[in-house]
């Protein structure tokens, strides 16, 4: 049986900081990876702060990408109070209250090892995009995203709880909204970035511009 996996928990490509698998989040790897947070305790500002510079929002965008930001790494570990004061368990992440325990992506096993097939799967929901650099490739607009979303439930069956919708704008959405190409409905998710983020845990250069020095 071919194991279709890509790369080995926690290790650190390019020289980067090693992530923990208990952290789930693609995202939050490539920040803790390449340095501009760190891998355990975190300040809630910190992770709010850097996220809406990633964004690159600006104004009442900027402050709705803060607080919200703000208000998910509050209950991340499950408990809110003490997120707030001594930061979020950035290592503690899986099997807490933002874990799906399978009716996700599943592009991350528990291992923190990137299943390919995973890959194939999302770039099958999408469609070829035209590059605002030129060309083409294969990406998800938000419509196609929420069809995605919604066979990730399907798929999970009786193990989806009715929260798990929820959860879920705060993920795929969120990641089209910060790293996306593109304006209004023709805005997309390159399936390649994304490949990029989970398996190299490198962000695309218009990310990095925007980000402080790691």
């Amino acid at each position: 049986m071919t194991d279709n996996s890509t790369g080995s928990p926690g290790a650190a490509p390019g020289g980067q900081i090693p992530v923990s698998p208990d952290n789930p989040c693609p995202f939050l790897r490539g920040l803790v990876a390449n340095g501009y947070v760190g891998g355990h305790d975190v300040p809630l500002t910190k992770i709010a702060e850097t996220i809406d510079r990633a964004s690159g929002e600006h104004g009442a965008g900027a402050m709705k990408v803060w607080m919200e930001t703000y208000g998910v790494a509050s209950i991340a570990n499950g408990n809110p109070l003490k997120s707030m004061i001594s930061g979020a368990v950035l290592d503690q992440l899986r099997g807490g209250p933002l874990d799906k325990l399978g009716a996700g992506s599943r592009i991350l096993n528990v291992d923190a090892q990137v299943q390919e097939d995973e890959i194939t799967r999302l770039a099958s929901f999408g469609q070829d995009c035209k590059d605002p650099s030129g060309g083409t490739e294969r990406g998800l607009t938000a419509k196609e995203i929420d069809t995605y979303m919604a066979a990730n439930l399907k798929r999970a069956g009786d193990a989806a709880r009715w929260y798990y919708p929820i959860l879920m704008k705060g993920e795929w959405p969120v990641l089209l909204k910060i790293m996306g190409k593109g304006e209004g409905d023709a805005r997309y998710l390159s399936v390649a970035e994304v490949k990029t983020l989970f398996v190299e845990r490198r962000f695309p250069d218009r990310i990095v511009a925007r980000l402080p020095k790691p």
